[in-house]
């Protein structure tokens, strides 16, 4: 992260950003499937839903009285491939099949 700059800065101009990333030519990835779906190449990263939800767990377990330290720290499990095949195609790059089939999501 850049010092002084909050994230959501960079995702509230994501279609500005995914622009300039085929204006210029610069194939870039991701961690947010938003950019892709706003145009830009790829994205690879946590489905930002499943820490909301573990946090609710973890309310849960504190709520019926267990103590935040014994809770384990949680690693993400679960990561999602997103490939937009249109932003390819304008940055003239051909996507290998073996790619096109372990992707979450292709945008077409």
């Amino acid at each position: 992260m850049i010092i002084g700059i909050d994230p959501s800065y960079f995702l509230t101009r994501r279609a500005q950003i995914a622009g300039l990333e085929i204006r210029h030519a610069i194939p870039a990835i991701y961690n947010r499937r938003e950019f892709p779906a706003a145009g830009g190449l790829m994205s690879y990263g946590i489905d930002p839903l499943v820490p909301y939800q573990q946090s609710g767990v973890y309310v849960g377990r504190i709520l019926k009285g267990e103590k935040p330290s014994d809770l384990p720290v949680q690693l993400p499990t679960k990561f999602e491939f997103v490939l937009n095949l249109k932003t390819a195609r304008a940055l003239s790059l051909d996507i290998p099949p073996g790619v096109l089939a372990i992707a979450d999501e292709v945008i077409e």
